[in-house]
């Protein structure tokens, strides 16, 4: 039976990084649908335009809104994509037949995404109390701090693409990559933090599975397994030898564990 994916990217990424699992979902017979949320991909808000959660959102969850009462979705968030999926399964339950995270972060209720950001980003106060991010993290990322007290944003610089999430990747995709992608918002502000908040009614009712990418380096396994067991789903698969970037190192074994999630339901 033919299911409706959505697909959601992570940081700096959009949703051109889908094209291969969505052709192979779509030869497959299902309905495909790869979102690029504000500020990424040809979506036009600049960086600069969004000021909380529901800016860079706002495409998923219109395009959520747009669905019939009786029409279900699978989800599918990869690494940052995770916490889109988490809040659009808060807001639209009834929609959503699963989520999937792709060696992707996921929440549980009751979490605070202003300290999820700061612990994901390596972001401290520096003697004045401004954030800044610890060098060498994120080796030749750029991170502003210019646009405000709570607005910021990261840039992954080339040599961390090649080297922490496209190195199984092909030269080709990382080619692709490169002049594709964009920054990505860190906000800090009272109101995302109440835009991103969960329940176990909502968000807590709604089918959940984790894939495994067992060679990230980014979010590493030990890192996924933890968040795993921190709040666990009702299905966990794994995919070996993949990096972060699971849809370019390995399309064609993500594509038939979706499918595997379709037809579980």
């Amino acid at each position: 039976m033919a299911s409706h994916f959505v697909l959601v990217h992570g940081a700096c990424h959009g949703a051109w990084c889908w094209y291969k699992v969505a052709t192979l979902l779509k030869s497959a017979g299902h309905k495909v649908t790869a979102v690029d949320l504000g500020g990424a991909g040809i979506n036009p808000k600049q960086c600069h335009q969004m000021t909380t959660l529901s800016d860079q959102l706002e495409p998923l969850m219109e395009l959520l809104a747009a669905l019939l009462p009786e029409e279900k979705v699978i989800l599918v968030g990869h690494s940052m994509g995770g916490i889109a999926i988490s809040v659009a399964a808060e807001k639209f339950t009834k929609n959503v037949a699963a989520a999937v995270y792709v060696t992707a972060f996921m929440p549980k209720p009751g979490f605070n995404i202003v300290e999820l950001y700061q612990q994901v980003f390596d972001l401290k106060p520096d003697s004045n109390g401004k954030q800044f991010a610890e060098p060498g993290a994120f080796q030749d990322s750029k991170f502003t701090f210019d646009k405000g007290p709570d607005s910021s944003s990261v840039l992954f610089g080339p040599k961390f693409l090649e080297c922490a999430l496209y190195q199984l990747s092909s030269p080709e995709d990382l080619t692709l990559a490169l002049p594709s992608i964009r920054p990505f918002p860190i906000f800090r502000d009272d109101l995302s933090l109440k835009e991103a908040e969960l329940t176990e009614k909502n968000y807590g009712s709604t089918r959940r599975v984790y894939i495994v990418s067992q060679e990230d380096l980014v979010i590493t396994e030990e890192t996924q397994k933890a968040m795993i067991s921190n709040y666990p789903p009702q299905d966990v698969k794994e995919i070996s030898g993949s990096d972060h970037m699971v849809m370019f190192s390995k399309p064609k074994e993500l594509a038939t564990l979706l499918q595997a999630v379709a037809e579980e339901m």
